[in-house]
């Protein structure tokens, strides 16, 4: 399987040197990476990831995902950022636009919207429900916030010992206040790896247990990911999709190209994108250096950024994501009347309008002088989900380094933080980490 399809076509005019001339350089990172040489190596769990679908810990995932559809209509997923982007971002990839899951995923923790809160909870009255709370820590304050309030809730439906059966907590294996928590309170515990951070873990407890609980095969999922594990293991840029798509927007970068943006023409997609911005935003960030990562849905943003994308300021580029199959399809009719003048457009699909709606903009966009990548996928289904899910955390990795940046720390996250406990009244350890 090789579901990646890296166009380059419409970047290589606007470069003045081309990928293929960082090879070396490339060669030299790629065994940085491998050999965990270079900064935050500590970081790199999720490199091997893929290879862990026969694991223990993969199958108790898969025994408490099967636990909670016996019991409860409603998993409650805490965390924020990569404590529950990477769940969102695959559930809404692999579901039918309008299908409810069974059970229902809903996610808390990622704000400190009040009316969210107590909206949840009143939806949450009259059904059987569950919580799977998500963080290293316990204390990040979103997450930690949302679990105190809605711990109660639970605990006043359906007794202290009830609710102890319906929470699990994906934690710090050794340490923590979640960790300890759970160990008090006989949750059910899984278990975050040390050496895999928030925003690529989604091949972890973090990101499975919620796909699995909602009935996503994540055995695909980590069949996707293995694929993707073995084809981005090559050293070499030119057989190296993941590769050639970091040294591509490095290039860019360099040139002045100052704003990524990343374009997608399914809706599906939308959370997708959410997670691939933390991804690369938080990982590259750093020193004053680094692209703006920002994204897009097509066509419906070309009706309020069209204009700008098309003629502003020229300091971004874009990358797209097609979908080969969509997974479903509209053919329009011819009207007699004819009053919409579609009728040219009689006998033909909603697909095929989209595709060229899509082939037309990167044609504008590219006569404007805005730089497209063009990446393609075949479907949207758990294998490939999981295959584009290595493909940009192995790229972002790449990308990083070639910037001169480590790629597993974030520590502007923190200022945000210490201004807000200094406002909140906190005292002592103001360092709060995901």
């Amino acid at each position: 399987m090789n579901p990646i399809k890296l166009d380059l076509s419409g970047v290589r005019s606007f470069l003045d040197e081309q990928p293929e001339t960082l090879d070396k350089k490339v060669l030299k990172i790629h065994h940085m990476i491998h050999d965990r040489t270079g900064k935050g190596s500590g970081f790199l769990g999720w490199l091997d990831l893929p290879d862990s679908s026969d694991s223990q810990a993969f199958q108790q995932i898969k025994k408490i995902a099967a636990d909670i559809r016996k019991h409860s209509d409603v998993l409650v997923v805490i965390g924020i950022g990569g404590s529950y982007l990477g769940a969102k971002a695959g559930l809404e990839f692999v579901k039918r636009p309008f299908s409810k899951t069974t059970p229902e995923i809903v996610f808390a923790g990622h704000q400190l919207s009040a009316p969210y809160l107590s909206g949840l909870m009143t939806y949450l009255d009259d059904k059987a429900y569950a919580i799977n709370v998500i963080s290293k820590s316990g204390t990040t304050t979103e997450p930690a916030v949302a679990f105190r309030v809605l711990k109660k809730h639970l605990e006043n439906k359906v007794g202290r010992d009830e609710a102890a059966r319906r929470i699990i907590a994906t934690t710090d294996g050794q340490k923590g206040a979640l960790h300890t928590l759970a160990k008090t309170n006989g949750y059910d515990m899984l278990v975050i790896p040390d050496d895999v951070g928030g925003r690529f873990s989604v091949l972890t407890a973090v990101g499975l247990l919620p796909m699995a609980v909602a009935g996503v095969d994540i055995d695909a999922v980590m069949k996707g990911a293995k694929e993707a594990f073995k084809q981005y293991g090559t050293p070499e840029l030119a057989d190296n999709p993941a590769y050639l798509y970091a040294a591509t927007r490095h290039l860019l970068y360099q040139q002045g190209k100052k704003i990524e943006l990343l374009v997608g023409y399914e809706p599906a997609l939308t959370y997708f994108n959410e997670w691939w911005k933390q991804l690369f935003g938080e990982s590259e960030g750093k020193e004053h250096r680094g692209l703006f990562v920002a994204s897009a849905a097509f066509s419906t943003d070309l009706h309020s950024l069209g204009q700008y994308i098309q003629e502003g300021e020229r300091h971004l580029f874009e990358t797209t994501i097609h979908v080969n199959d969509p997974g479903a399809d509209v053919i329009i009719d011819s009207e007699p009347d004819d009053l919409d003048e579609l009728n040219y457009l009689a006998g033909k699909t909603v697909s095929h309008v989209n595709k060229q709606a899509m082939k037309g903009t990167m044609m504008a966009h590219q006569d404007g002088g805005v730089p497209n990548l063009l990446i393609t996928i075949p479907a949207l289904n758990a294998e490939t989900f999981g295959h584009l899910v290595y493909f940009f955390e192995k790229a972002c990795a790449m990308s990083a380094y070639l910037l001169g940046v480590n790629p597993f720390d974030q520590p502007g996250v923190e200022a945000y933080k210490t201004n807000m406990f200094a406002l909140l009244g906190k005292t002592g350890d103001e360092h709060n980490i995901k």
